[in-house]
C-alpha cells in the first residue's frame, strides 16, 4: 500500500473537480478524500496499490476536468486507513 498527496492549482474550484475526482475513484480501488483549499487549490488524498494510484492519477489528468489544471504536484506519504473516497468540506 502507498498513500500520495496532491495538490492541483489552476479553475479547480467551482467546476465540479471534486466531484469528478469522486467520481473517478469509483472505478478504482483506492480510499481517500479531495477536498478545496483557502488558496484556490484542490488537495487530494489517496491510498491504494502504486498501480492503481498511477492509474487514477492518469485518469484525473484524462477526465472532463483536465482543461482546468494548471499545475499538479504529487507527494508520497505514508500509507492510512479509509473507507471509501469522499469529498472532505
Amino acid at each position: 500500500m502507498r498513500g500520495i498527496q496532491v495538490f492541483y492549482e489552476g479553475r479547480v474550484q467551482g467546476v465540479g473537480f471534486r466531484y469528478c475526482v469522486r467520481q473517478l475513484a469509483c472505478g478504482y480501488e483506492v480510499t481517500g478524500w479531495v477536498k478545496n483549499l483557502p488558496d484556490g487549490r484542490v488537495e487530494l488524498q489517496a491510498c491504494g496499490e502504486a498501480d492503481e494510484l498511477e492509474r487514477f492519477l492518469e485518469a484525473i489528468r484524462e477526465s472532463e476536468v483536465k482543461g482546468h489544471i494548471r499545475k499538479e504536484e504529487v507527494h508520497n506519504i505514508e500509507a492510512f486507513s479509509s473507507k471509501g473516497f469522499e469529498i472532505v468540506r
